[in-house]
């Protein structure tokens, strides 16, 4: 234990070092220490040092205040300090005992002065005010017994050290407690923020929703999401589409009125608060907001052409909406602002709402139609170019309702697509698919999946088991695919399809020409035919745009040892095109219209097409006819 000892006469120096030397004092002495500790700083704060475990000291002397005080400096400078120090009060013919202890106090807040006199000029209360505060200022009367001094600063020493303890703990007590509030706010900042943008989150959005609904101004809200993202992800990979979604949400963030908030929903979709005017200010403002997204991108050195699709909800006081109410409405005149072709923003009205109560019911009576015998299959004869033999049929789906009659394709596949009535239907498609098999000559049968459907857990088993308990030969079903549905999983995509071409499924890619990623999906994965989009095949006769796509797509699949079947065959010019262009196969209404069951057994037996005269009925809708 360092003591400092600030004393001007040499003799009192010795006796210090006298009562400080050796190693250490015995049991009686140490009995004495207790009882000095337990007097001075009361029986609970000092407990009793067992014999042997007395400090022993070492002693810094100075003959003049100004040493001690520089004492003290270098020694808390170099981490090292006093924890006690005896001063003698009158030294000429430097500085006293009382200015000494005030500078060492100033210097070292912690260390305990004794002061050492036979008589003093000043009183202990005026030393006390100068060098306090008191519990840290002590005093012994000289001449002074060496058990007294030895007792002193053992206690003072001891009690300095759990002073540093309890600093120490609360030094760390604090910083905890400074991390702790920091990792609340971070807490708090990450529970109501998007991690990708660091803008507001859903979270934060319904919280300044719920305040728009219950205060007094006209509001309107916005929810937007970007056109055709999916594309950019699957073009560029998901690093890029994340960059894209901040350069965006940045983009929507300077765009928007002041005052407004923009918060990101998740994936590519925004959603925007904004008190108004009314609903042409409101109107105005979203528009600003899709013509600042209608810009070129650069992502990581690529291109990226933006555009955005807007629904606007405005809500006056007195309406009686909830939060909840809002984003439903929102989110319904999104959905028709993408049907009115993106890009562009939607009011909502009360006919939306309608249009989702008849999609519903929809639902519901597609998922009593099987039950209910109201589904059906028609068959359109996929025909080889040369003699016009009737290779394969394409299965198409019809329903009519009893209720809303026929219904189109287009309308009720996709409502299928976004619940699981998408799997009961494709299973009863393939089903009857398999058993008008068994009365054709030796057919195939090409049979629509949809995305969901290629994503089912075990879809390659599924498919097999059903194939074989119709006790039909793999390589007499087509499983015809879109772009879509391979690529949302490539790697999960090229492994079905590489088993189901093992075991003798023939594999189509439908509405070849369409994609970003046509030649990649070629390249990568077990196909057998290329479906040439209807689209190019009716521009043939008027965009050489059109004609070159058809003629390279025919090009490339010779090429790689591939079928090509033309879609939407509708004149004599396009089949004669098409045979000069050397496609493989065709398909349209100038040949066959999709056939009634009972007429494509009889037109599978026939197997040859005669001349037949042009007819031009209304286009069909869509892969599924």
């Amino acid at each position: 234990m360092r003591i400092l000892i600030v004393d001007d006469e040499a003799g009192m120096h010795e006796s210090y070092r006298q009562c400080f030397k050796g190693s250490g004092i015995g049991a009686a002495q140490g009995a004495a220490l207790d009882a000095m500790a337990a007097e001075l700083f009361g029986d609970d704060e000092v407990a009793t040092a067992p014999v042997g475990d007395l400090p022993e000291f070492e002693t810094v002397h100075c003959m003049q205040g100004l040493d001690g005080v520089e004492a003290v400096a270098k020694a808390k400078a170099s981490g090292n300090p006093f924890p006690v120090a005896f001063i003698d009060v009158r030294m000429p013919p430097g500085i006293d005992g009382k200015e000494t202890a005030k500078r060492i106090r100033a210097i070292d807040p912690d260390i305990n002065i004794v002061i050492v006199t036979g008589y003093s000029d000043f009183s202990p209360l005026e030393i006390s005010r100068a060098a306090g505060p008191a519990d840290k200022i002590f005093y012994i009367a000289k001449p002074f017994q060496v058990e007294e001094v030895v007792q002193t600063a053992t206690a003072l020493g001891k009690r300095w050290e759990v002073d540093q303890q309890l600093a120490r703990a609360m030094a760390l007590l604090e910083e905890q407690k400074a991390e702790l509030a920091a990792n609340e706010s971070k807490a708090s900042h990450l529970a109501n923020h998007d991690s990708l943008t660091d803008a507001p989150n859903r979270l934060a959005f319904m919280r300044a929703l719920t305040d728009h609904v219950r205060g007094p101004d006209t509001f309107a809200m916005a929810m937007m999401d970007l056109d055709r993202f999916k594309l950019v992800n699957d073009t560029f990979g998901h690093l890029a589409g994340d960059e894209l979604i901040r350069m965006v949400c940045a983009t929507i963030e300077g765009a928007v009125p002041p005052g407004g908030f923009v918060a990101r929903l998740g994936g590519d979709e925004f959603a925007v608060l904004m008190k108004v005017a009314g609903e042409g200010d409101a109107i105005a403002a979203v528009e600003r907001l899709l013509l600042a997204c209608t810009k070129t991108f650069t992502v990581f050195g690529h291109s990226v052409q933006g555009s955005a699709s807007a629904g606007l909800v405005i809500v006056e006081p007195g309406m009686k909406h909830d939060p909840i109410d809002v984003m439903r409405r929102a989110d319904l005149s999104l959905n028709e602002s993408k049907r009115a072709g993106r890009g562009v923003v939607r009011v909502f009205d009360e006919s939306m709402d309608e249009s989702i109560r008849f999609r519903r019911q929809i639902e519901g009576g597609l998922s009593q139609a099987i039950a209910n015998g109201e589904l059906r299959l028609v068959y359109q004869p996929i025909v080889a170019r040369d003699r016009l033999e009737i290779v394969a049929f394409e299965a198409l789906l019809r329903w009519n309702s009893p209720e809303y009659g026929p219904i189109s394709p287009g309308m009720f596949i996709p409502i299928a697509e976004e619940s699981n009535l998408i799997h009961e239907l494709g299973d009863w498609v393939l089903d009857e698919s398999l058993k008008m098999l068994q009365q054709w000559p030796g057919q195939y049968v090409s049979v629509n999946f949809s995305p969901r459907q290629f994503r089912r857990q075990n879809f390659v088993g599924h498919v097999v088991e059903r194939v074989q308990r119709a006790g039909i030969e793999p390589r007499r079903v087509q499983i015809e695919i879109t772009e879509t549905a391979i690529f949302d999983n490539a790697e999960r995509a090229a492994d079905t399809l590489y088993r189901l071409r093992q075991m003798g499924f023939r594999i189509a890619l439908d509405d070849f020409g369409t994609g970003y990623s046509s030649l990649y999906n070629i390249r990568k994965f077990a196909l057998d035919c290329l479906k040439i989009d209807r689209s190019f095949i009716d521009g043939m006769g008027r965009e050489r745009e059109s004609a070159a796509i058809v003629h390279s797509i025919i090009h490339l699949g010779r090429a790689l040892g591939l079928e090509v079947v033309a879609e939407g065959v509708e004149t004599e010019a396009h089949l004669q095109a098409l045979r000069v262009a050397g496609c493989s196969h065709v398909q349209g209404y100038y040949l066959a219209r999709p056939l009634e069951a009972d007429v494509a057994i009889r037109a599978a037996h026939e197997r040859f097409m005669g001349d037949e005269e042009e007819s031009t009925p209304a286009p069909a809708t869509g892969t599924y006819g």
